[in-house]
C-alpha cells in the first residue's frame, strides 16, 4: 500500500431494509475513483481500502448514509470513527488537500515548485522584463 492509501471497517445496523447492506455497499462503491477495495467480510461488515488523496472515511460514510444505509453507531464505533477522522484530516491538510478538492496533490506539487528557488531564463532585470 502507498502512503494514500488506507483501510477502514465499515459496520453497518443490522436493523435495515436490506439485509446485505455490505454486499448492496460494495457494488456502488467499487465503481468510484479512488476506492481500491470493497470487501465484504459478512452482512453488516464491509472492509474499504481508498485513497486519501480522492476520500477520507468522513466522505465514504456521509455518501452511503446519504444513499440509505445505516451505519452502526456504539461508542466504541464512534471513537474510532473520530479518530480516523481526525488523523485524515490532519494528513489531508499536510498534503495540503483542500476540502472539496479531489487530487489535492497536484496543487501541492504545484506550491512546492512555486516556492522553490529557481533560475530564469529572462537575463534581463525584472523592471525591464515589462517592455518589449
Amino acid at each position: 500500500m502507498t502512503n494514500f492509501a488506507k483501510q477502514r471497517d465499515v459496520m453497518f445496523n443490522p436493523l435495515h431494509d436490506d439485509e446485505n447492506q455490505a454486499l448492496t455497499a460494495s457494488k456502488m462503491l467499487i465503481d468510484l475513483d479512488g476506492i481500491v477495495l470493497a470487501d465484504v467480510v459478512s452482512s453488516t461488515h464491509l472492509i474499504v481500502r481508498y485513497d486519501l488523496r480522492y476520500f477520507t472515511l468522513l466522505d465514504i460514510e456521509e455518501l452511503l448514509s446519504t444513499v440509505g444505509f445505516h451505519l452502526d453507531n456504539n461508542l466504541l464505533l464512534k471513537l474510532k470513527r473520530a479518530l480516523y477522522r481526525y488523523t485524515e484530516e490532519t494528513e489531508r491538510a499536510n498534503l495540503g488537500c483542500v476540502d472539496g478538492q479531489s487530487n489535492c496533490t497536484r496543487e501541492a506539487y504545484i506550491n512546492r515548485y512555486q516556492q522553490l528557488p529557481h533560475g530564469c531564463r529572462d537575463k534581463r532585470p525584472t523592471h525591464w522584463r515589462d517592455y518589449l
